[in-house]
């Protein structure tokens, strides 16, 4: 299944993006034994030995991966020795050429030196250096991204394993044609449940291609999208404290978390646009984390709510404003150069969860918030009250669909175009023209529940779709007649 999707500002990648250096035997190895360690679990045990763990010997999972690793790297170095000679030597050996009637003496058959059929390597080899140079080329193009592509990133899980897709859709292509492929993948180590891109430079210059992802782990993992082949991330905010003490036989290990980490799975994120080196995180464990990125350190933690945090976001408007939802059937609004404030509140429904929020970027002081019970909800900020005893009057209600709304979208540019993703498989476009919204259309794209419905901020009528089948689907919503009659008008 797509469990997020994530656009990525045109020209934010290289054109070329770079393919990480291939891992070290070491390199692997420390790897494979952090994960035992973490595996192993801790304990407050006064055992200050440090582990001692022999993958070869002790486990047969790690056992496996280290030999294939000296495997390739035996290979490798025997394939640089080998010398050519020897190679065709065996070949004429096999063809048993010495075996051939002598009354074929005269007929030459390999021509009038062996220049003209092979050659020391492969690098003085014409031919074979004119392929290679064709391979690069080819590589190179296939690896290339034009800055008027649009790049979309999606956190996917299968039965095998959980990773991002990073996926190019070329627009205009001659005679209405578009494209879509997948550019490259990322593996991650958990089921991935949120994802936020981000620009902060943690490698140094003005700006940054990054894509943060929440998941079943309390870590949040950081990841370049400039770099090809990363088997891990750049940076990771919080998660478990590497495990060095062995545990005591029979007690059941602790964990230990880092300090600021959350202590159970990442459920949204949020970038702040203005304070690039800002993230916000809600959590399983009903908290709201609120991250320096530069430093990867936890600045501010809030604990306002008193059930998982499924949503968070901020105002575009007002940047130090943060709206968060949450499983108590709750929204709370918090000022971030306040935390010591309370916030406001305001209660949603009586039985149905929060599942989305999302700030109006044309109004300030409005948003709207999708429930479990396929409702949407809008409120205006200025109505706000400090922790009401009773369930707050919105502005408008639609029963939009007959199961939970996962997730909503604006329009960057067409005022009051909203979007809605249900598990009941459809999506729908309102318009909420003067709080009376209308559905304006519907489309049951064949993607089953759909978890992720996004506008790109470039192409501000292209919405990607993305659910628990585990396609991506892109859809001009111009194309349909009901849609571009009512907001043509602010085609690009």
């Amino acid at each position: 299944m797509i469990t997020a999707i994530s656009w990525v500002p045109k020209g934010a990648m290289k054109t070329l993006p770079e393919v990480a250096d291939p891992l070290l035997r070491e390199d692997i190895e420390d790897i494979l034994r952090k994960r035992i360690m973490e595996r192993n679990g801790d304990d407050d045990s006064e055992e200050d030995e440090i582990m001692e763990v022999d993958p070869l010997r002790n486990d047969d999972e790690v056992a496996k991966a280290l030999s294939a690793a000296d495997t390739l790297v035996k290979k490798s170095k025997k394939a640089s020795s080998d010398a050519p000679l020897e190679d065709l030597a065996d070949g004429l050996k096999e063809l048993d050429m010495d075996e051939y009637d002598e009354e074929d003496e005269d007929v030459d058959l390999f021509g009038t030196g062996t220049s003209s059929i092979y050659y020391p390597s492969n690098e003085v080899d014409p031919y074979l250096l004119k392929d290679k140079d064709d391979d690069d080329s080819e590589e190179l193009e296939d690896r290339e991204i034009n800055p008027i592509d649009s790049v979309i990133v999606c956190g996917r899980t299968d039965e095998d394993y959980n990773y991002l897709e990073v996926y190019v859709f070329q627009e205009d292509l001659g005679d209405g044609d578009t494209n879509l492929y997948v550019h490259h993948e990322i593996v991650l180590s958990d089921f991935p449940l949120c994802t936020e891109w981000l620009d902060c430079p943690l490698k140094g210059g003005n700006k940054g291609n990054f894509i943060a992802v929440g998941s079943m782990d309390p870590a949040i993992e950081i990841w370049d999208l400039d770099i090809i082949d990363a088997v891990e991330p750049c940076l990771v905010l919080g998660g478990q404290e590497e495990v060095k003490k062995k545990k005591k036989k029979g007690k059941k290990a602790s964990i230990k978390y880092k300090e600021g980490s959350h202590t159970d799975s990442v459920m949204s994120l949020a970038w702040n646009k203005e304070f690039r080196n800002i993230l916000a995180s809600g959590s399983g464990d009903s908290h709201i984390k609120i991250w320096d990125v530069a430093t990867g350190k936890c600045n501010i933690t809030m604990e306002h709510h008193k059930d998982k945090v499924q949503a968070i976001t901020w105002n575009p408007c007002k940047p130090n404003i943060l709206l968060s939802g949450s499983f108590d059937k709750s929204i709370v609004m918090r000022d971030g150069k306040a935390p010591s404030h309370s916030g406001y509140k305001w209660l949603v429904a009586s039985k149905a969860e929060v599942e989305c929020l999302a700030w109006n970027p044309h109004e300030e002081h409005s948003f709207v918030v999708s429930l479990s019970d396929g409702t949407v909800k809008g409120f205006d900020a200025r109505d706000a009250v400090s922790n009401p005893s009773s369930e707050s009057t919105p502005t408008f209600t639609i029963d939009a669909h007959s199961k939970a709304v996962c997730q909503v979208s604006y329009s960057p540019t067409a005022k009051d175009l909203l979007v809605t993703g249900s598990e009941d498989k459809t999506v729908k476009l309102w318009d909420l023209k003067d709080n009376q919204p209308s559905c304006v259309a519907s489309r049951s794209p064949k993607l089953g529940a759909l978890f992720s419905v996004s506008f790109s901020e470039d192409s501000p009528f292209l919405l990607a779709l993305g659910g628990s089948k585990g396609k991506l689907e892109i859809w001009d919503v111009l194309s349909d007649a009901s849609v571009s009659q009512r907001f043509g008008k602010h085609r690009a």
